[in-house]
């Protein structure tokens, strides 16, 4: 299925109710780490600030829930409330059509229309639901983004747990679909306990055995590489012979694992510090045109978080798309919650998501 990106209705600056408008309230910070009165705080969407009479300028990189800075160069920038320097300017003010000087752009992508009846069956998405044109959607997406986008894809450990799809996933680094991976130490623990022992958890990857005394193993996996220095130094020095963070090292693909109060080890690389791990994350999310999130609710959400529904590339701006595919129809809907425009849930096992979708591309293969 041919892909094509919708277009994006600017604003028209010449009505009367831009004519009309301020220019946009700087306040000082007098506090570090603390937002004037009034404060503006960032949407998901397009938003518009005019900076000087008749000079709105567009928020380029923005983020939900942060406040927007104008920097001594003139630029505009979304910035986190403990980012916040004394003398920092922010825009104020919470109306947002204009009165203030900000405009929340919410008409800003001609997506397809899907017209619908007043009732119709099967309207919410379930594990009953039909998800055939979402993946050939998707293959034709990521082949586009291959070549024009940055996808970035945010991981749960179940990815590993699978022997197929730790090789469909691999497949699909080498081949240049993951631009950025982002996933917590449990990811990267049975990742490696794969490459190392053969097992997730204890349990053999593809004849899902028990092994011996497998238990110690993700323990023993994460020893390893603690006693090498890094996961790095695990693949250089062979003890790590294939997988997904043994792809992404080989292929010089940036990742963030983030870690949690539940991580065994960690393994060496996970950031435990939580806002340093966010701004990794931030780091990387800030470049995404597409994040597809598997099986994992709390790294999917906290992605979600960071994204708009829309990023600046190649000069034109355009929605950044976000899959979430899971079993569970609660995490999915978390999801949509976000009201993401571009937002769209797979409801499936997730080992099964990355073997189709590796075969599916791997059968309508494009030329890099």
């Amino acid at each position: 299925m041919a892909f094509n990106l919708p277009a994006y209705n600017p604003p028209d600056f010449t009505r009367s109710m831009f004519s009309a408008a301020p220019t946009v309230t700087l306040t000082p910070v007098s506090q570090a780490g603390v937002a004037p009165d009034n404060y503006h705080g960032t949407s998901i969407y397009p938003e518009y600030f005019q900076v000087r009479k008749e000079d709105w300028h567009l928020l380029t990189e923005s983020r939900m829930d942060c406040v927007v800075v104008l920097n001594p160069d003139g630029t505009l920038q979304a910035r986190e409330f403990r980012h916040l320097k004394k003398g920092d300017r922010v825009a104020c003010g919470r109306r947002e059509n204009g009165e203030d000087g900000i405009f929340v752009h919410l008409d800003a992508f001609s997506f397809p229309d899907r017209p619908a009846d007043k009732f119709a069956f099967r309207s919410q998405r379930t594990r009953e639901t039909s998800f055939s044109i979402d993946y050939d959607q998707l293959y034709g997406l990521l082949n586009h983004e291959r070549r024009h986008g940055f996808i970035v894809w945010v991981l749960g450990p179940a990815t590993a747990f699978d022997h197929d799809s730790r090789l469909a996933f691999s497949a699909l680094i080498e081949r240049g679909f993951v631009h950025a991976l982002l996933a917590g130490n449990a990811l990267a623990t049975h990742d490696v306990e794969g490459a190392v022992f053969g097992t997730a958890l204890g349990q053999e990857i593809y004849s899902k055995r028990v092994a011996p005394l497998g238990h110690y193993n993700h323990l023993d996996a994460i020893n390893t590489i603690r006693a090498a220095g890094s996961i790095a130094n695990g693949v250089s020095q062979g003890l790590v012979r294939e997988g997904i963070m043994h792809a992404v090292i080989q292929k010089r693909i940036p990742f963030v694992l983030a870690g949690s109060i539940r991580d065994d080890g960690p393994l060496p690389g996970v950031i435990s510090d939580v806002y340093r791990a966010q701004d990794e994350m931030r780091a990387l999310t800030r470049r995404a045109t597409t994040v597809i999130a598997l099986a994992t609710q709390l790294h999917a959400i906290a992605t979600g978080n960071l994204l708009p529904c829309y990023t600046v590339k190649e000069g034109r701006i355009r929605p950044v798309y976000f899959y979430m595919v899971d079993m569970s129809e609660y995490a999915a809907s978390k999801l949509s919650d976000r009201g993401s425009l571009t937002a769209r849930s797979i409801l499936t096992n997730v080992q099964d998501f990355v073997v189709t979708v590796e075969r599916g591309l791997r059968e309508r293969q494009v030329p890099c």
